[in-house]
């Protein structure tokens, strides 16, 4: 279980490792996390070091206690943004975590906006591919996501402009029919008035602010594939964790 962030307090860094599994699948939710006697065995640290791990991975919401089970793993109920869709779809093989599902509203070709313009390096006005859905777990609505791609991206993956759900989500098809792959994004979070056309499918009165995230992709050549806007639902949060070392 041993790892290589020996900058960290060792409860730190025995739950980050912990936390790992779980968002890659390895500890999926209602298995048992070690247990104190597992991580003092392990990891050589003291009884009150392996108790702390527990209390990081509950906090957190990691992991849960279960009366007549113990401490099982669970997924935190945190926003799924685009980028930790593509990371979850490279190394998971789905883009979604437990619980969650998803529902295209609408696939077509619209009229680029001034923003949507500026982002694909079109012109404005051009047509360019719109994918919008809305991801749901137990607790309601997550987020409102609004993809556009170049036209050219239509052409070759004419799915992209149905509704129907796509095996490997945009990033898979993309990079199987042109060979595009993601390899640099932007993200951008601001708090954003809520426009009619979202404020219906987040349940919110329109012009009521919101959490938003706009992402831009790169491919390998250096041209954007995709930018995409995600409205967060009502009472959701964004959260990162990032390795320093």
């Amino acid at each position: 279980m041993s790892g290589n962030s020996p900058a960290l307090p060792p409860y730190q860094r025995i739950a980050a490792q912990i936390k790992g599994q779980i968002d890659r699948g390895e500890l999926r939710p209602g298995d048992r996390i070690p247990s104190v006697r597992d991580i003092i065995r392990d990891e050589g640290v003291s009884v009150a070091t392996a108790t702390r791990v527990a209390a990081v991975l509950r906090a957190e919401g990691y992991a849960e206690t279960i009366s007549g089970i113990g401490t099982v793993a669970r997924m935190p109920s945190k926003i799924t943004t685009g980028p930790d869709r593509l990371q979850l779809q490279r190394t998971t093989g789905s883009g979604f975590r437990p619980g969650e599902r998803v529902e295209i509203v609408s696939a077509g070709m619209v009229p680029a906006s001034a923003e949507v313009a500026d982002a694909l390096e079109v012109e404005e006005g051009s047509s360019v591919v719109q994918r919008r859905r809305r991801y749901l777990d137990d607790e309601g609505v997550i987020a409102l996501s609004t993809s556009w791609l170049p036209a050219e991206l239509g052409e070759a993956a004419p799915e992209l402009t149905s509704t129907g759900p796509l095996p490997k989500m945009t990033f898979g098809l993309i990079e199987d029919r042109t060979g595009r792959r993601a390899v640099k994004r932007r993200d951008v979070v601001s708090i954003r008035p809520v426009p009619e056309d979202v404020a219906k499918h987040l349940a919110v009165e329109i012009g009521s602010l919101a959490l938003s995230m706009a992402n831009t992709y790169w491919d390998q050549h250096g041209q954007v594939t995709e930018f995409a806007r995600d409205f967060m639902g009502s009472g959701r949060e964004l959260a990162a964790d990032y390795d320093l070392e």
